[in-house]
């Protein structure tokens, strides 16, 4: 039992480092220093950072015989897992690092809550409840937590849409010039921005893309796990639905996005509407996750707040 708990200490502070190094050199590559080098250093980290979270899962699961999702230290881990390895597949479609600066802080963010946040006592692997030994809850949290993961990745990219749709070039300068030796700088000004603005474009083509297929596929997750959940829920209390805060926002998620893939598939909608719809489901889903844990109240406090 030490040694796994040393394992599990060892891990733990490695991969927190591993995503500051990530963090630190994806934006110092992005702003400062355009070398290949700290790309590769970046990367690097965060493919340690995914296996390190990984490792400590396995830990977890290993040490206490169950699977690790039965606390809110548990599913952050899961969470952060998801979004690390999502990260990394979704860079090779995208071919951007700008993905990497927004995922990277706030995976950070989200582990260094998971281990300072909250009570050491959730850290502690302990046996599970009568309740949370049912097939039903495991189905529930692990696919919740897929679903979380990629519709959180999917909605960061409506966020990325909107920033680069803002302050992306939106027009060239057609300012009369006078002499040929200007005449010739100006071109050659147009011609840069146009083809900054026909790269942005193209760039912005394939975040929309994106973002509406992970959104397309964390829905039936989302789907999936609300069902699953309310089957377990009827198993532990009683009632498949007793509109607990944590039940409630599922569902508001679950609308958000119904109306966002309800615009781009009925409607026909893209681009930035649906992009703002994206960015709302994305302030959404984190009340949903964390939110409602500091309420104080309801079944799905994970024995925390309150």
């Amino acid at each position: 039992m030490i040694e796994m708990r040393t394992i599990e200490s060892v891990l733990g502070n490695t991969t927190f480092y591993a995503l500051i190094l990530a963090t630190c050199t994806s934006w110092i590559n992005l702003f400062f220093l355009k070398s290949k080098i700290w790309s590769n250093i970046s990367k690097s980290s965060t493919l340690f950072s995914s296996i390190f979270v990984v490792g400590l899962l396995i830990s977890r699961w290993t040490n206490g015989k169950y699977f690790p999702i039965s606390n809110l230290y548990e599913s952050i881990l899961f969470l952060c897992a998801i979004l690390l390895i999502g990260q990394q597949l979704a860079e090779l479609k995208l071919s951007t690092r700008l993905i990497r600066c927004l995922n990277l802080p706030l995976v950070l963010c989200l582990y260094w809550f998971g281990n300072s946040g909250l009570p050491p006592e959730m850290r502690i692997i302990t046996g599970l409840a009568p309740s949370l030994q049912s097939n039903w809850l495991m189905m529930h949290v692990s696919v919740m937590m897929l679903s979380y993961g990629t519709l959180i990745l999917g909605s960061l990219l409506c966020l990325l849409f909107l920033l680069l749709k803002t302050y992306a070039p939106k027009k060239t300068d057609t300012t009369p010039v006078a002499t040929s030796a200007i005449s010739i700088t100006s071109d050659e000004t147009n011609n840069t921005l146009l083809e900054a603005k026909s790269l942005s474009k193209s760039l912005l083509d394939i975040i929309d893309i994106w973002s509406y297929r992970l959104i397309g596929l964390g829905f039936p997750f989302l789907t999936l796990g609300i069902i699953s959940g309310a089957v377990w829920a009827n198993e532990a209390w009683g009632a498949y639905w007793s509109w607990d805060p944590k039940e409630s926002w599922a569902l508001i998620t679950w609308l958000t996005f119904a109306i966002y893939l309800h615009a781009r598939l009925i409607k026909g909608w893209t681009g930035q509407k649906t992009a703002t719809i994206g960015s709302i489901g994305f302030v959404i889903i984190w009340v949903c996750y964390l939110g409602v844990n500091f309420l104080g109240k309801g079944l799905h406090s994970y024995g925390w707040i309150g």
